[in-house]
């Protein structure tokens, strides 16, 4: 569904004045970043591995390219990771008046207008970003891994490398499936696969939930679409999540970093889920973990839907624990199942930057820089703030976009899912258009499907509600 015409008004320009998001760079630091992106410079003793042949994957249209893989059979079984990362090393200065921005910022945030970016574009989709056929400075991560997926050695180092090629994910996927990987993706699946396996041997908790996606149709109208969940996604995501869990333990084994944490769950609330399964007929054996019971459900059954979102109740308490010449108190991520540290996008989010420095230093048996041994306790604060911001700015985006695709549509029914409910009402997943927003009324049966009415869409108040029909 698209949103009817309407007046030059329709776009996010109230959010950002709302969240006061910053439009422009200090001139300060965007002379820095001019500087930075003038010198010439050697190698500096880096690695050469423009040889690999390395390629990106990410959505369309992505110019700061943070990755570029290289997957490897290696023989005699396993497989072997090469997985180049954006530097920021060379071009933002410690101390300097673009480090004190980037601070301050925390992370790209991301509108459909737009992005606020966290670094100067001429650096994020210029000379730091991993762009095709392009020379670039990076953090060289090459991990080792055995036939079942383990990693079982790991070399960080800098290295100069050369992205051949830039693919989204419909292209790989397309090229898997018609049995053409590229060569340097071909063992992709096979290890994607692999991964997904020992997450969920793991306990890693992961939620199939539809994923609202803000897409432009042209006239300077937006309609909202799912984004869909290809394998190759998932696939992709662990490569990205091994080299996470590989810098953690680099970290620990070191006394000192920065990791990205959350808490395990208390018995009260897997004692509430597993309520909640008996309540929507889902069967949920006693010697089945949560990941288990959550990998074998099937994502487009209601039921399912309403059991993801009521599994959220696992996943509180997410933060970062910094640490140094102690362990950590909380060191695992409940939600992966493992130790994890942020470090493979650092042209988007802060902490990638210092997470990198730190694994590169304890990798070549180093001493970790004074100024990334200053900032580690900075980190969590500035990240949580960021990370908050974000979440509000898209929660924003999306209602925004709800509103004035249904303002001309109060009083038609809808097709919805019940995902939630209490005492007052549920909130609800219409399916077309994809639209999830709060239902009135008592008594609403979670997990199924119901026909509800719309009795409000107000564009000034972001606000989206229903009754059932």
């Amino acid at each position: 569904m698209v949103i009817r015409t309407g007046p030059a008004e329709l776009d996010f320009g109230g959010i950002r004045s709302e969240f006061r998001l910053p439009q422009e760079f200090p001139a300060a630091a965007l002379v820095e970043a001019e500087q930075a992106v003038a010198i010439e410079r050697a190698t500096d003793g880096r690695e050469d591995a423009t040889a690999l042949p390395l390629v990106t994957v990410d959505p369309p249209g992505a110019k700061d390219l943070d990755q570029a893989v290289l997957l490897q059979r290696r023989a005699g079984g396993g497989f072997r990771v090469h997985y180049a990362i954006a530097d920021l090393g060379p071009f933002v200065r410690p101390g300097g008046a673009l480090d004190t921005e980037v601070r301050r910022r925390g992370q790209t945030l991301y509108l459909p207008d737009g992005n606020v970016p966290l670094h100067p574009t001429v650096l994020s989709e210029g000379v730091a970003s991993l762009l095709p056929l392009q020379v670039r400075p990076s953090v060289l991560w090459t991990i080792d891994c055995d036939g079942d997926g383990q990693p079982k050695r790991v070399h960080v180092r800098r290295a100069i490398v050369r992205s051949t090629a830039q693919f989204d994910y419909e292209t790989v996927q397309a090229a898997i499936a018609a049995g053409n990987p590229h060569p340097s993706l071909e063992p992709l699946a096979d290890f994607g696969r692999l991964r997904r396996e020992l997450a969920v041997r793991r306990g890693a908790v992961e939620l199939q939930l539809p994923e609202q996606e803000i897409v432009p149709n042209g006239g300077g109208q937006w309609k909202l679409a799912l984004r869909p969940r290809l394998p190759v996604d998932a696939w992709n995501a662990e490569i990205s999540l091994l080299t996470g869990m590989c810098a953690a333990r680099l970290m620990l084994d070191a006394g000192v970093g920065v990791l990205r944490t959350l808490p395990d769950a208390d018995d009260a609330a897997v004692d509430g889920l597993r309520r909640t399964a008996h309540a929507l007929g889902i069967a949920w054996s006693a010697d089945s973990s949560v990941a288990e019971l959550l990998a074998g459900l099937d994502p487009t059954r209601s039921e399912s839907l309403a059991l993801y979102v009521d599994a959220t109740r696992l996943l509180r308490g997410a933060g970062y624990t910094a640490f140094a010449d102690a362990p950590p108190g909380v060191a695992t991520h409940a939600g992966l199942g493992a130790p994890y540290a942020h470090v493979t996008a650092p042209l988007r989010r802060l902490v990638d930057r210092f997470a990198a420095e730190v694994c590169l230093a304890t990798s070549a048996e180093q001493p970790v820089p004074d100024w990334v041994r200053a900032a580690l306790p900075q980190l969590p604060g500035l990240m949580g703030s960021s990370d908050a911001l974000a979440s509000k700015v898209e929660r924003a985006c999306l209602d925004q976009v709800e509103a004035w695709v249904l303002a001309d549509r109060v009083g038609q029914e809808f097709d919805a899912v019940v995902l939630r409910a209490d005492a007052s009402g549920a909130d609800v997943f219409v399916v077309a258009p994809p639209v999830m927003a709060r239902c009135a009324g008592a008594g609403l049966p979670e997990g199924e499907r119901i026909r509800v009415r719309l009795v409000e869409a107000d564009e000034a108040r972001r606000k989206v509600s229903f009754t059932r029909a």
